[in-house]
């Protein structure tokens, strides 16, 4: 009886030593590294051969829709243009229902200066079509050397591009652009994606 005794307590040690230290050996959750797609969809559009700085051309809702191939956030929209802007607004929207999800301000304090600014991360769902865009009257026109279109879909990391579009605008007014070109892109505006799962 009492070797039966000391097995039951040996056993019932080992469980709760085993139930402890199992909680301890999960893995770590992946963190996936921050991707900025403008970069893969400049050399895949062949965007990158030419550009023009364009300043004070008249206001315009401008960018490009996309997909994520996988679930993820934006962490942080990434923005150059030839000129001087305190409130230049970036605004991510539903693609399908022309609706904003979120638009935010951010200070060009120098002209031709890439900046960075860090935002409460904007969940995407993956193969969900969505549009990026900014509201200014400044840009750098960018286009093939011959001239020529892109096509689209353009696959940049995890975010696959799938048009350009802009629009006449005013600094107040947010509208969705809906007139399509594959011939140049006007930016320069990007984000930080991040993969979630």
């Amino acid at each position: 009886m009492k070797t039966l005794k000391t097995l039951f307590f040996l056993l019932s040690i080992a469980l709760i030593t085993f139930s402890c230290s199992s909680d301890d050996d999960k893995p770590e959750p992946i963190k996936y590294a921050e991707e900025n797609p403008l970069d893969a969809y400049m050399a895949g559009s062949g965007f990158s051969q030419k550009a023009v700085d364009v300043k004070n051309s008249g206001i315009y809702e401008y960018g490009f829709s996309f997909k994520p191939t996988v679930t993820g956030k934006i962490n942080a929209l990434v923005v150059k243009i030839p000129d001087v802007n305190p409130t230049l607004r970036i605004t991510v929207w539903d693609a399908a229902t022309k609706t904003v999800i979120k638009s935010e301000v951010i200070n060009v304090a120098t002209a031709n200066v890439t900046v960075e600014k860090a935002i409460t991360p904007i969940a995407l769902t993956k193969d969900k079509e969505y549009f990026f865009t900014v509201n200014s009257d400044d840009w750098i026109n960018r286009t093939k050397t011959d001239g020529s279109a892109a096509t689209y879909p353009i696959v940049a990391g995890n975010i696959t591009i799938t048009g350009y579009a802009y629009i006449s605008s005013t600094a107040a007014e947010t509208i969705f652009p809906t007139n399509a070109r594959n011939t140049y892109y006007a930016g320069d505006m990007s984000f930080k994606f991040q993969q979630t799962e």
